[in-house]
């Protein structure tokens, strides 16, 4: 079985701590190597008659906000962070369901964000879904669920590889925009708004949790959900991690130790884990 990035780009850093290559060798397998995972990400993400992904992206987000300027799209996006800062301070009490379901439903500043998030500019983490890609195809999966989808990249990239794909969140609004990217390219896939549905008991073989777990009240009860839809032998993929960051009071919870101990009573088991780029780490259930 080829291996997967970070394993590779480890096992190349120990052959330089071993002199068979340089530290140059390195960076250019480096370079090499996150090339080939940032042009499948690109093929998954950018709309037919692009050939850049930030222009592709800001273009899509003008579109579906009938926004034709796309300097402003581009303002938008930049000062998007600063905007979900303010509106959360403004509007949100952090222990309040209701609160937070609004906050993340009635804003627009969320597509900005996760769309420039998306551009690769700032950050190469959203790799990490090329990765999970990678690490389902490997091991055979054939369904999958991305939940808390955001704008639907993971459903973009799943579904383009032929995976039966559901897109599950809590924000109505960005379900929405989710389903518009996966129409226009034709790509079926099954939404859930998690305000209003359950997710199905032992339905797919594959779940990615991408960047989720800091934003959930219950993060416990979150994985008890989770659980109970993978089947037999499936996987949970996901970071369940984040440090403090005060750009960003929507990430209410940082003590995961309940969360982690909920897992192991309920038998999912660690089985891979990305040690050298982003730190996700794959749970099965067993």
């Amino acid at each position: 079985m080829e291996k997967l990035l970070p394993e590779h780009l480890k096992d190349f850093w120990q052959t330089v701590e071993r002199h068979e290559h340089s530290a140059e060798d390195y960076t250019r397998e480096y370079d090499r190597a996150l090339a080939e995972y940032r042009q499948a990400w690109e093929r998954g993400l950018m709309l037919p008659g692009h050939d850049n992904l930030r222009e592709s992206l800001l273009s899509e987000l003008g579109n579906y906000t009938q926004c034709p300027d796309a300097a402003e799209v581009r303002r938008r996006c930049e000062q998007a962070v600063a905007s979900l800062k303010r509106e959360w301070e403004d509007k949100v009490q952090s222990e309040d369901l209701r609160s937070i379901e609004r906050f993340y439903d009635d804003t627009p500043a969320m597509l900005h964000e996760l769309m420039w998030w998306h551009t690769l500019g700032d950050d190469l983490s959203p790799l990490a879904y090329v990765l999970a890609l990678r690490f389902a195809q490997q091991h055979g999966c054939k369904s999958y669920l991305d939940f808390g989808a955001g704008v639907g990249a993971g459903g973009l990239l799943f579904a383009s590889h032929g995976l039966q794909t559901t897109l599950a969140d809590i924000s109505s609004s960005l379900l929405r925009f989710s389903a518009w990217r996966l129409g226009i390219r034709k790509l079926p896939a099954q939404y859930i708004d998690l305000k209003e549905c359950e997710l199905p008991s032992e339905g797919f073989d594959i779940i990615t949790a991408m960047d989720v777990f800091e934003h959930l009240i219950d993060p416990v009860e979150s994985v008890e959900k989770l659980w109970n839809a993978l089947k037999p032998g499936g996987f949970l993929y996901g970071r369940i991690s984040a440090e403090e960051d005060e750009d960003r009071p929507q990430h209410i919870v940082h003590d995961f130790g309940p969360t982690f101990e909920r897992m192991r009573g309920l038998g999912l088991v660690e089985v891979w884990r990305d040690e050298w780029l982003w730190g996700h780490q794959v749970f099965q259930k067993l």
